[in-house]
């Protein structure tokens, strides 16, 4: 076995166990601290006459002159510098810090880093110190262990008969020693310890081989999911990119339409406008002429010449009529008139376009959600096969009926992560993410809890795992007269639900002996999981009356619950779609256990 020497060690003087300061050497080879060895001798001075060396006891007289010891002295400067000191604890880390285990047998001031530790003596060692058990006989026989294992040496040793704990009792699940095999574990199933932990260290490598199959699933979906993602950002990029392009082609499509009916009515207005001036120029001109004719005939109407007079007069009233309108000036300003209609009539209808919701890109509030039942007929269009989840049932309640009645009776179901552990409860198997109507009903006097909550509810925490007192979950809570609504602790007094009773002592067939009664209740329970809609009715003979509503925002499928908290009979999940009660022969005696059911 390798040693590890420390060179504080190595190089210290042996009286003030430091590092030595002006190293000199005696002349039997031991070597001190010049003020060390002088202080020491001096103090002889005092009581013998003679010099000693403190290690080997040899004497010296007369007392020998002290020289300096270079070459010591050089490899302690050599010693004193920062790499060789950086050097020798990254090396050899031989004094024990905190967290180390320390050799039992160094002294309080420098003790060393402990490698090893012995469970027969029941001490840990430094490599300088576990010698003598590598080298002396009655040693070789000890049980070394690591020394990370000496803070648990008193774990390792019997506390009865004070010997190694070297066997496993399976039966007890404890460490003992051979000597309690032969005794108290005796006839027990007993191996020894490293047989437990070879078959352990199986155990867990099949348990790490599970865990690293899980790891690989889940970096493989983490995979794909980021390829999905890839996709989704790539896909969601070229789409507006050809967004982009479109809407600009259609952009420039309605620019280039504008520039043309711009042109075009300026076309127009140019031929009509200039038609115009022609047609004013004329009217310019003939109302010259016409001024001039009246001139004319002002003047001819003081003459005395009757001849010319006649002339003149039949002259001017020969004169030809006003200018007339072209018909295309009019049909032009007619043409303006039907243009405007038409460009208002194309941006109505792309408005329209424009302005009609796409359904792939529409945000929830944008939807139009259907109208909420508001009778029996119209919830059981919406009727959802349900069954319990017997990997959730509380260890006081059974399944029965292909999972869709609970009966309250003392069992013991298999541990599972998701079974209720406080509570009288039980959740549906099937998760509810759309619009769902379920039915479920209970005898009366029991007190029964109706609820819809996340699977991610906790089962084991006092409180925080029943259906009441968490935010996870929506509860009805019925019992005789009274009814509540309760979410996160929060109660809501609403209407007791319609109980339906029928005895069916009035039946006169039936023996005397027989007394058959049967009082129920049916609540319904409506969810719109998209719309954010909780709705619980109280069910009669084909009819419904709305107890409560809740509308909130659901974040995550929900699953039915019902929890059996009274001293009552039963509750059942409801098969919707069949007579409820009146062509059903309910012959249920009175004190039963308590059952709930799920139609």
């Amino acid at each position: 076995m390798s040693l590890v020497v420390d060179q504080d060690q190595l190089f210290s003087c042996s009286l003030c166990v430091e590092v030595l300061k002006e190293p000199v050497t005696l002349p039997c080879g031991h070597s001190y601290c010049f003020g060390c060895i002088e202080g020491a001798w001096d103090q002889e001075a005092e009581e013998k006459s003679l010099s000693s060396c403190p290690q080997c006891g040899e004497t010296f007289c007369p007392r020998p002159a002290l020289r300096r010891n270079h070459m010591l002295a050089e490899l302690v400067e050599k010693l004193r510098t920062p790499d060789v000191q950086r050097s020798s604890v990254s090396a050899a880390p031989l004094y024990a810090g905190p967290a180390d285990v320390a050799c039992d047998l160094c002294p309080e001031s420098r003790r060393h880093k402990a490698v090893m530790s012995c469970l027969g003596c029941e001490v840990s060692y430094c490599d300088t110190h576990l010698q003598p058990h590598y080298n002396v006989p009655a040693f070789k026989k000890h049980k070394l262990v690591p020394a990370t294992r000496a803070a648990r040496l008193h774990h390792s040793m019997c506390s009865r008969h004070h010997k190694p704990m070297e066997v496993f009792c399976r039966t007890d699940q404890q460490f003992i020693c051979y000597l309690c095999a032969m005794d108290e574990h005796k006839g027990h199933d007993t191996v020894s310890a490293a047989a437990e932990m070879s078959h352990r260290q199986k155990q867990l490598g099949t348990s790490q081989q599970n865990l690293q199959q899980k790891i690989q699933e889940r970096k493989k979906e983490v995979k794909e999911l980021r390829e999905v993602k890839e996709t989704l950002k790539s896909s969601a990029e070229a789409a507006v990119e050809a967004s982009e392009q479109m809407f600009s082609e259609m952009k420039a499509s309605v620019d280039r339409r504008h520039s043309q009916v711009k042109d075009m009515i300026r076309q127009q207005e140019k031929t009509a406008v200039s038609q115009v001036e022609d047609v004013l120029r004329q009217l310019e001109e003939d109302i010259a002429q016409l001024e001039r004719t009246h001139a004319e005939l002002d003047q001819l109407s003081h003459t005395d010449d009757i001849t010319h007079f006649i002339q003149s007069v039949q002259s001017a009233s020969s004169s030809s009529g006003p200018p007339v309108l072209p018909s295309d000036v009019v049909s032009t300003l007619s043409s303006f008139t039907q243009l405007r209609e038409d460009v208002s009539a194309l941006r109505d209808d792309l408005d329209l376009v424009l302005n009609t919701p796409w359904t792939h890109t529409e945000s929830p509030a944008d939807v139009s959600h259907p109208a909420e039942p508001q009778t029996r007929e119209e919830l059981l269009q919406y009727s959802c096969p349900l069954s319990l989840d017997k990997n959730t049932v509380h260890d006081n309640l059974v399944l029965s009926e292909e999972n869709r009645k609970v009966t309250r009776e003392k069992t013991q179901h298999p541990e599972h992560p998701k079974r209720f552990l406080l509570y009288r409860q039980v959740l549906c198997k099937e998760a509810l993410t759309e619009r769902c109507y379920l039915e479920v009903e209970w005898n009366e006097g029991e007190l029964v809890y109706i609820a819809v909550c996340y699977d991610d509810i906790d089962k084991h925490e006092r409180f925080q795992s029943s259906f009441a007192f968490n935010s996870k979950s929506w509860c009805l809570r019925c019992l005789g007269d009274d009814c509540w609504f309760t979410h996160n602790g929060i109660d809501t007094k609403v209407t007791k639900p319609t109980s339906y009773t029928r005895d069916v002592n009035t039946n006169p067939s039936l023996p005397d002996y027989y007394t058959y009664s049967f009082t129920s209740t049916r609540v319904g329970v409506f969810l719109d999981h998209k719309a954010g809609t909780l709705s619980f009715y109280s069910v009669g003979d084909n009819t419904t009356t709305l107890l409560h509503t809740v509308h909130t925002t659901f974040t995550h499928p929900l699953y039915a619950g019902i929890g059996l908290h009274g001293p009552s009979d039963y509750t059942t999940l409801g098969s919707l779609g069949e007579d409820s009660y009146g062509d059903r022969n309910y012959k249920t005696v009175t004190h039963t256990a308590e059952v709930c059911k799920i139609w």
